[in-house]
């Protein structure tokens, strides 16, 4: 799996424009390479449909064979990157359908994780209790403070050590975490009360 970034154009957007998709490759990025029979029992789906889908992220070049895996027919499939950034600003212009497809599946996924949690916060070690946070806060920003916010928080983020970048020198107790974050501006129409 490549540590460069997916970062797809109008055409290649298509390959992730499903929710199975997103989910599909989510699963190979979080635990691995997996044919898809694995990826049907993994995620309640059916082996055709996680097959078709698999060749279609294929296709686009989000998912690879892994070719130190199977044997005759049998197909491993990993993540072709350990993710993606939908960073050219054109994008929602450009593939309009796709890119709400895409980000959607993403909302979902996202979802998700935040319901897995939930349900496994009980059982958190001690040493974790404080660490989690579910926060929000209403900001009022400028497109150009929300830009300002945004490469600050990108910044932050890069100061930590990435799972894809686990190694020998990984300290003892470093766990896997997953740090989400949205910027979503709700504009107000003109007739609104600021």
């Amino acid at each position: 799996m490549s540590s460069e970034a997916a970062r797809p154009d109008p055409v290649s957007l298509r390959g992730l424009a499903h929710p199975l998709r997103v989910r599909m490759l989510n699963a190979l990025r979080e635990h691995g390479p997996a044919t898809a029979t694995l990826l049907a029992q993994r995620l309640g789906q059916s082996t055709g449909a996680t097959s078709y889908h698999l060749r279609q992220l294929a296709q686009y070049g989000f998912v690879v064979e892994d070719p130190d895996r199977g044997a005759g027919r049998e197909r491993w499939w990993k993540a072709a990157h350990t993710r993606t950034l939908l960073d050219d600003p054109d994008l929602a212009r450009e593939a309009p359908e796709e890119t709400e497809a895409y980000l959607r599946g993403v909302a979902s996924l996202y979802a998700e994780r935040v319901d897995r949690w939930l349900g496994e916060r009980a059982a958190l070690p001690e040493q974790w209790r404080d660490v989690p946070t579910i926060s929000s806060w209403r900001l009022r920003l400028t497109p150009a403070e929300g830009e300002e916010l945004n490469r600050a928080i990108f910044a932050l983020v890069e100061r930590y050590r990435h799972d894809d970048a686990a190694g020998p020198d990984t300290p003892d107790g470093a766990e896997p975490v997953d740090l989400q974050v949205q910027l979503m501006p709700f504009l107000r129409g003109p007739d609104e009360v600021p």
